[in-house]
């Protein structure tokens, strides 16, 4: 086994540890809540955030393939899903570092992997907020009174994702490190693109939510519609307050102001934990399924795509 190969199968490894850790660790704190819940909500609720989990890979994808580096959907998943377990390890970086490597191997620019990744942040900032200003005001009043600060940023990042400032800021960071420009810019096919497989994945989890709170008592559209602005609030201010490691503490918080109308209190901390929990096995499925379909198909040759010429693929 080359040196490289190694390398890969310890960053896997370690992140894997780190996710079934992250997993382990909060059984104590959801097992009240999971007996609440039936195996058929339990096992809908996951599949929902397979479905959310692969509109998220699809955006990303779409953001490369129109950025010059389209690429086949078993070298993407395994590319997206693998790397995306480095969030479960200390420190910030890993996730890109991982999907710059391997997508290197696929002959996709470091710069570009780096540019589809960052971009996918302000992406589904975006079309968060969005759901969260239809779904939350008109449903969930007061509860949730204290986070309208954060739809006040909704207006700023629609007009920082032009692609004209898109590519602006991409071209003076590349600069500032000294690095060639992108061969190809973003588009507004591609931001318009990438944008609908983020609403996609939105709604899954809104599904997903929804199907844990139907088991915890909350059953009708007043709850469903909750659920979908719930967890797009408590992903977006769990991204935007940084001081708080992947989200944790913030995105209970904001879960449970929202989903208050149709929950109690400890009903509603329960679900929050319970949607962590869920999300966490996802992303622990994604990755091993992923690898599992790149490994089939490792046989198949495969041309490398650098500077998008190749075809588009399937």
């Amino acid at each position: 086994m080359t040196r490289k190969k190694l390398i890969r199968l310890a960053f896997l490894l370690v992140a894997l540890g780190f996710g079934a850790w992250a997993v382990a660790g909060r059984w104590t704190q959801v097992a009240d809540g999971f007996t609440r819940l039936s195996w058929p909500l339990l096992a809908g609720s996951l599949v929902a955030v397979l479905v959310a989990l692969m509109a998220g890979m699809l955006m990303w994808r779409s953001l490369l393939a129109d950025l010059g580096s389209p690429l086949p959907l078993t070298d993407a998943a395994k590319v997206f899903f693998v790397g995306q377990l480095g969030k479960y390890i200390p420190g910030s970086l890993w996730p890109v570092l991982a999907q710059m490597e391997m997508g290197k191997d696929l002959g996709v620019p470091r710069p570009r992997s780096a540019a589809a990744f960052f971009l996918t942040y302000p992406i589904y900032l975006v079309s968060g907020l969005s759901v969260a200003v239809v779904t939350l005001p008109a449903f969930a009043g007061d509860s949730v009174g204290r986070f309208a600060w954060v739809l006040l940023l909704l207006p700023v990042l629609v007009v920082g994702l032009h692609p004209r400032i898109v590519n602006g800021v991409l071209g003076f960071g590349l600069r500032l490190l000294k690095r060639p420009p992108l061969e190809r810019p973003l588009t507004r096919r591609g931001v318009l693109t990438s944008a609908g497989w983020a609403f996609a994945g939105w709604a899954a989890y809104g599904v997903h939510l929804a199907l844990i709170v139907a088991g915890l008592g909350a059953t009708g559209p007043r709850a469903l519609v909750l659920s979908l602005g719930a967890f797009a609030l408590a992903w977006c201010l769990g991204f935007i307050v940084i001081v708080a490691p992947a989200g944790v503490g913030v995105r209970e918080v904001a879960m449970v102001a929202a989903l208050a109308p149709v929950l109690d209190g400890g009903s509603t901390f329960a679900a929050a934990l319970c949607s962590r929990l869920v999300v966490s096995a996802g992303d622990l499925v994604c990755a091993g399924l992923a690898g599992l379909a790149a490994r089939r198909t490792e046989s198949v040759p495969v041309p490398a795509v650098r500077d998008g010429n190749a075809s588009s693929p399937p």
